[in-house]
């Protein structure tokens, strides 16, 4: 659980980062591979594919390509058409995808963990409900689409490891190049296809901001991320995504000064760790899988 809570630390500044420094007036394509192409050439040198199976390889790529590479065309084109707060909001149905796709893939349908997230998403939609934008059913949608990649790739994730024995004596880090390959490879193609070179970072800042999303938010905080993933059940995974959108809403108001209505937050705050007190004391580990 310690590095779920950590990645949920660092997460929480890429909202406002995107939304503030680079939605409007950075090309969300060029974002999108940047951001990765950083994150894969950190991990690029650490490759290590000798026990790993040609199969396994293949759907390490796949999943990279879809929780990381697809999440992101979708995540930085939602600025585009909401606030930092509506994209935070508009998370809130993560931990539902997460649950219904790992029932779906068990073929058992766990009411425990679906009762605790959706718990988690009553405090995350309490924390900010507001006047929407005109575009708001548009962004609504784009965030969907990142929702289920980023869910669909944990889960996906959590049973490989399971399946694939070579992966359980392999450390993490020699394979998860693996994962920011696929993601590169849908984000070049995106930005080919649909990316301008006419709004290209300008500012000390704005590269500033890349490199740190690169880095640090893509690079350690998504190995750390599916590091915890497979030591948590899914009922947590669920849950934790969704402990985000208080953190986020926080620094947005605190070091940005947007409005925002901290009781809300505070109150909705509590709703999602008190559903993965819930998760964790009162759902057996023997329902889990």
């Amino acid at each position: 659980m310690k590095y779920l809570f950590g990645v949920t630390i660092i997460w929480a500044f890429s909202f406002s980062l995107i939304g503030v420094y680079l939605s409007g007036h950075v090309d969300a394509w060029f974002s999108v591979l940047v951001r990765i192409g950083i994150a894969t050439v950190i991990f690029l040198p650490f490759l290590r594919l000798k026990e790993i199976k040609t199969e396994t390889i293949f759907k390490l790529i796949g999943i990279g390509s879809i929780q990381l590479g697809l999440m992101y065309c979708f995540y930085f084109q939602s600025f585009r058409f909401l606030t930092v707060p509506e994209v935070l909001l508009f998370s809130v149905l993560t931990p539902i995808y997460i649950t219904l796709i790992n029932d779906i893939l068990s073929r058992r349908f766990h009411k425990g963990h679906l009762l605790t997230a959706l718990l988690a998403v009553l405090g995350a939609a309490y924390i900010q409900y507001s006047s929407v934008s005109e575009h708001v059913l548009l962004g609504f949608l784009i965030v969907q689409g990142a929702n289920l990649c980023f869910a669909s790739g944990q889960v996906a994730y959590k049973y490989l490891v399971k399946s694939a024995p070579e992966l359980v004596r392999t450390p993490m880090y020699t394979i998860f190049g693996l994962f920011f390959i696929g993601a590169f490879l849908v984000a070049l193609i995106a930005f080919s296809i649909l990316g301008s070179t006419e709004k290209l970072p300008t500012t000390s800042v704005q590269w500033g901001v890349l490199i740190y999303l690169g880095a640090v938010a893509s690079g350690a905080g998504y190995y750390f991320w599916n590091k915890g993933a497979v030591l948590v059940n899914t009922g947590s995974l669920a849950i934790m995504n969704n402990a985000l959108i208080p953190l986020g809403l926080i620094v947005n108001l605190v070091i940005w000064n947007k409005e925002a209505d901290l009781t809300k937050i505070l109150l909705g705050g509590s709703l999602i760790f008190a559903s993965l007190a819930l998760n964790e004391y009162v759902v057996k580990d023997s329902q889990v899988t």
